[in-house]
């Protein structure tokens, strides 16, 4: 029988080393939590009708940018599309 990383029912069932203290809140490892909320993240921005756009900037307009957000009160992916959008409707 063959262990499952992802398997919440029968975690003990498995377990090699008895630890004191504290037990972890949750049974994946970190690295594999942050698997599993990044892929969520996107299931939910796809739902939402949202498209990844990566690009690379200097740190002078990364800085810019999220001083201008900052200041507008709002997020530096919102600031950004605002831009875009006012560069396409001209």
């Amino acid at each position: 029988m063959a262990k499952e990383t992802t398997d919440r029912t029968t975690i003990d069932l498995f377990a090699t080393e008895t630890r004191r203290g504290r037990p972890r809140s949750n049974p994946l490892s970190r690295e594999q939590q942050l698997k599993i909320n990044k892929r969520n993240q996107i299931q939910r921005d796809r739902a939402n009708g949202l498209k990844r756009i990566e690009l690379k900037v200097s740190q002078d307009l990364y800085d810019a940018l999220n001083e201008q957000a900052l200041n507008s009160n709002i997020s530096r992916s919102q600031l950004i599309e605002f831009i875009l959008q006012q560069q396409l409707d001209n």
